[in-house]
């Protein structure tokens, strides 16, 4: 007589599954749900007879994600520093460690010497002011388009804004400026060309429904040959306001950015108001700056939108460890030499000598809406590009053996360059090179 077994009933309960060490210490770090889906998955394979009765405990726990969230930490070696699609500027070890303490309970409102209720933020805005002395006063939102609507919403709703047509931008995913203005119920008055406007096209359209006129850095392209635009200080002589949205968050000029505007100096040349990125070449969280004019700063904080758009209790701490703290990565990444960067190419590749690893010099840029047209000398390491995909998603990178390495194809090769990666990482790449290249 022959006895047939369905090895769906060999398969192990679910209770017994849970019971592993390894699973029931996984449930309190990553929750029940996301443990009891990957026992679920494992038992499923074992029905189909794809792995034994007994390897679904294994199974399972070698299908753990490593954190409760779905994010996943990336090496940026594509040559961008502030690329958006990877979550623009990485934050300083302050920052981080600001953020560790803000996680649980903090005095984010509250004043612990008199047990009263205190003003948010406090710390964060004194660091802001402290970092643009040109501002009588700071005010932080949660990104930069916040700033600008909150600035037009509080401003110039009903009236109009004098804008250039060659500034009418559209800031990335579809999102365009016009579209972002308009909403707040501000009418757009556009004067001037694509490519010239004149401080004379300004003056002979403001009039008495003029709330201010707005000047943008265009930021993620250049116009260039027959050109002609106003500056902040021929701006400042109209008779309203002048608000100047930098976008790429340079507080103050750099030497190695001499194109790129500045919130200080344009402070100092008259603009009443200038709003920032924190997430760019600041080097700190998302968050909106907003700088200039007591009277015109303590409007805007006091408007009822101010309370939707506020920072959380994380971005305070990061934003202010990041103005009071150490240089962050993206100043690092900004300034480093390109020799320094061809010497760690070098001993990279000599690691890689089986994986076809070359160096080559390449063009980094800042990105971000940053320093358009910036060419910065860099260096890389050069691979096959079929490596490619398996550096950013394979078997390695999702059982977080290695982080993944998102770099850049040219001419037929996989470049890795170095100018956004950090030194401390560098390990980490030779490890996740070799771990693609099997």
């Amino acid at each position: 007589m022959v006895a047939i077994v369905d090895v769906r009933r060999l398969t192990p309960r679910t209770d017994a599954v849970l019971a592993d060490p390894r699973l029931a210490a996984a449930e309190q770090r990553l929750g029940r749900a996301i443990v009891l889906a990957a026992v679920r998955q494992a038992q499923d394979r074992a029905r189909t007879g794809e792995i034994a009765a007994a390897a679904v405990a294994d199974a399972a726990a070698g299908a753990l994600p490593p954190l409760a969230a779905t994010v996943t930490r990336v090496i940026n070696a594509t040559g961008v520093l502030l690329h958006t699609n990877l979550g623009r500027a990485p934050l300083s070890a302050a920052a981080r460690e600001a953020l560790t303490a803000a996680a649980g309970c903090t005095d984010l409102e509250f004043d612990l010497a008199t047990g009263q209720r205190g003003p948010r933020g406090r710390g964060m805005l004194i660091a802001l002011a402290a970092a643009v002395p040109a501002a009588e006063a700071v005010h932080v939102v949660n990104n930069n388009a916040a700033a600008l609507v909150l600035t037009a919403t509080a401003l110039a709703a009903g009236r109009e804004i004098v804008v250039s047509r060659g500034e009418l931008i559209e800031i990335g995913d579809g999102f365009r400026l016009p579209d972002l203005i308009e909403s707040t119920g501000a009418r757009i008055k556009e004067v001037g060309t694509t490519n010239r406007t004149t401080v004379a096209d300004y003056a002979a359209a403001v009039g008495p429904q003029t709330a201010f006129v707005l000047k943008v850095h265009p930021s993620n392209y250049r116009i260039e040959g027959f050109t002609a635009s106003a500056s902040v200080a021929e701006l400042s002589g109209l008779s309203v306001p002048v608000v100047g949205d930098i976008g790429s968050g340079l507080l103050a000029p750099h030497p190695l950015l001499p194109a790129e505007p500045d919130a200080s100096s344009w402070l100092r040349a008259g603009a009443a108001l200038v709003t920032a990125s924190g997430d760019k070449l600041l080097g700190g969280p998302q968050a909106g700056l907003l700088l200039g004019q007591a009277e015109l700063v303590a409007r805007l904080a006091r408007h009822p939108l101010a309370r939707a758009l506020r920072v959380d209790k994380l971005t305070v701490a990061a934003l202010e460890a990041t103005l009071a703290g150490p240089r962050p990565p993206v100043a690092d990444s900004l300034t480093v030499s390109q020799a320094e960067l061809g010497s760690r190419a070098r001993q990279i590749a000599d690691r890689l000598s089986t994986v076809d690893a070359k160096v080559e010099l390449s063009d980094a840029a800042v990105g971000g809406g940053g320093a358009p047209g910036q060419r910065l000398p860099s260096a890389a390491v050069s691979l096959p590009a079929e490596l490619a995909a398996t550096m950013r998603c394979g078997a390695a990178v999702r059982n977080d053996s290695v982080p993944a390495v998102v770099g850049r194809v040219e001419n037929g090769r996989l470049l890795l360059d170095l100018r956004a990666v950090a030194p401390a990482d560098d390990e980490l790449l030779i490890a996740a090179v070799m771990a693609a290249a099997g």
